[in-house]
């Protein structure tokens, strides 16, 4: 079976980057801690051309054993949790599912 990655761009509003930062980061420490299908979970800071950070956006890239483990991951009763309480930090986001 092909492991799975899910890539995530997230719009952050004006001022909210420290708290959604905070929010995310926990989140990923969490992930790795009780998943064990999960490989990987990277949080990634943007960097604008003079190399400081666009703190406008954070994106993710997880990293899952297979299928399964995804599923795991969506029917988590924390993830919900995550996604209300970042909700009023992010102007959207960007999720693609991809096969390794």
């Amino acid at each position: 079976m092909p492991k799975i990655a899910i890539a995530v761009e997230f719009k952050i509003k004006e001022g909210q980057h420290a708290a959604f930062d905070a929010i995310i980061r926990e989140h990923a420490r969490l992930t790795l801690q009780e998943e064990p299908g999960c490989e990987r979970f990277d949080v990634l800071q943007p960097l604008d051309k003079d190399g400081t950070h666009d703190k406008s956006r954070v994106m993710l890239c997880e990293v899952y054993q297979d299928r399964a483990a995804v599923d795991v991951h969506t029917k988590n009763p924390r993830l919900a949790k995550v996604r209300d309480s970042y909700a009023p930090l992010i102007e959207g986001r960007t999720l693609t599912l991809c096969e390794m």
